[in-house]
C-alpha cells in the first residue's frame, strides 16, 4: 500500500458521502447536519494529510517554475478555498437557505480538484515520478498513523 492508493480511496470515501448529502430530502436537515459533519471531518484530515507529507514532498523535488511545482501550489489554493468554505457552513444553521448552495460548491470544488490529481499526468502521477514508489510506500505509514491518531 502507497500514499496514493490512499489518498484515492478518502477520495471514494469522500464523494460517497457527498452522494449521500446530496440524496436527502427538502427537509431531512438532522441528516443533513450530521453528513456535512462527516464531509468536514473527511476533508479536513485528507488536506491536512496532503499538506503535511505530499505537497511539500513534492514541491521540495519539482523544479523552480515548473509545471510540477505549479500544480502543488494550485492544489494548496483550491484547498484554501475549501477550507475558507467549510468554515463558514460550520457557522450556519442546515435551515439557512444558503446551507445547500455552500456545499454544493464545496462539492464542486472538491470533485474538480480530485480529478485534477487523479488524471493522467496529475498530481499524484506526478507524486509517483518524483518520490518513487519506496517514498510513497514510507508516506503511507505516516498517513496511517496521522489517521490512528485522528480516530479514523
Amino acid at each position: 500500500m502507497d500514499a496514493i492508493s490512499l489518498l484515492k480511496q478518502d477520495h471514494r470515501d469522500v464523494k460517497a458521502l457527498f452522494r449521500e448529502f446530496q440524496g436527502l430530502g427538502d427537509r431531512a436537515e438532522s441528516s443533513r447536519q450530521k453528513l456535512f459533519e462527516a464531509i468536514d471531518e473527511a476533508l479536513t484530515l485528507h488536506t491536512k494529510i496532503e499538506e503535511r507529507l505530499l505537497y511539500p514532498a513534492v514541491k521540495e523535488r519539482a523544479r523552480a517554475n515548473s509545471d510540477e511545482r505549479l500544480s502543488v501550489l494550485e492544489s494548496y489554493e483550491e484547498h484554501a478555498v475549501v477550507k475558507t468554505l467549510l468554515k463558514e457552513i460550520e457557522k450556519i444553521d442546515p435551515s439557512d437557505e444558503t446551507y445547500r448552495a455552500k456545499v454544493k460548491v464545496v462539492i464542486d470544488c472538491v470533485e474538480h480538484h480530485v480529478e485534477e490529481e487523479e488524471e493522467k499526468g496529475g498530481l499524484f502521477d506526478i507524486a509517483r515520478e518524483l518520490l518513487g514508489q519506496e517514498a510513497l510506500e514510507a508516506m503511507a505509514e505516516q498517513i496511517e498513523a496521522m489517521k490512528e491518531k485522528a480516530g479514523v
